[in-house]
């Protein structure tokens, strides 16, 4: 989905605070680049690649980023995992074989509220990711505090590198973002006030007495409130209101034109 605001700056935190994400002996430059374009779309900026395959810089890699060069530019390359994770306190691997090992096991709704916990005490934090191929390997899992598995079919659960990032950096992210659950785009225009609706409705219902709907006289006060109820409901703006209006007086002079 196209999206891309070059205006709007990422929150300061989000930058400087989230987890590192750690390739182990990444294959394609392919992938590295879906991964970083994956990366800034929630945030992360920390890359670090140990061993990739192709070697560093790899000239297939730009182009799958589609323009995370930011990522790029600050990516590091590492000999080992070790001297890669040196540096965290808090470290997740993403695998969906725990092997031999005895592990925590956590969601990635539960690795995004531990990654946040942990930077908020100040603590580093990582993401390791295996070869695209193999995935981790048990040494690199005995590294990690927990291991992080993404719930899906369980038929066909297997995720591509870039994915796999992606939907950890979507979950760390959406705990941090200032993004309400539901809103309207208003394409420009502002909600109606009550005064326009109000003046909208005394209209309406004007009209329909001198139609005749509302009848019988007794049942005018529930379709009064029915009508106002759906037009709330509805959320106006003030442009559309505007249109309402316009639809009213059409219609009244199409009448009154019929009538002479």
């Amino acid at each position: 989905m196209a999206g891309t605001d070059k205006s709007k700056a990422a929150e300061a935190d989000l930058l400087e605070h989230g987890p590192a994400v750690i390739l182990i002996e990444p294959q394609l430059g392919e992938n590295i680049g879906m991964t970083a374009r994956a990366m800034l779309n929630c945030g992360l900026l920390d890359l670090r690649l140990v061993r990739p395959r192709d070697g560093w810089p790899n000239p297939a890699v730009e182009a799958a980023a589609s323009g995370a060069l930011e990522v790029l530019t600050r990516a590091r390359v590492f000999a080992t995992v070790a001297e890669a994770v040196a540096d965290l306190s808090l470290l997740l691997a993403t695998t969906a074989r725990p092997r031999e090992l005895i592990k925590p096991i956590v969601t990635a709704r539960q690795a995004a509220l531990d990654l946040r916990a942990a930077a908020a005490e100040g603590r580093a934090t990582g993401l390791i990711f295996g070869p695209e191929r193999s995935g981790l390997t048990s040494d690199d899992i005995a590294l990690a505090d927990a291991i992080v598995q993404v719930p899906l079919n369980p038929a066909f659960s297997s995720l591509n590198l870039a994915q796999a990032v992606l939907v950890l950096g979507y979950e760390w992210f959406q705990l941090g973002a200032q993004v309400p659950a539901r809103h309207v785009h208003m394409a420009g225009g502002q909600p109606a006030g009550k005064k326009e609706l109000l003046h909208f409705f005394e209209r309406l219902e004007r009209t329909l007495d001198e139609t005749g709907f509302m009848h019988p006289p007794e049942k005018r006060p529930t379709m009064v409130r029915n009508l106002r109820t759906l037009f709330t409901r509805a959320e106006p703006t003030d442009q559309e209101v505007r249109t309402l209006e316009g639809v009213l007086s059409a219609l009244l002079g199409a009448k009154l034109r019929g009538r002479r």
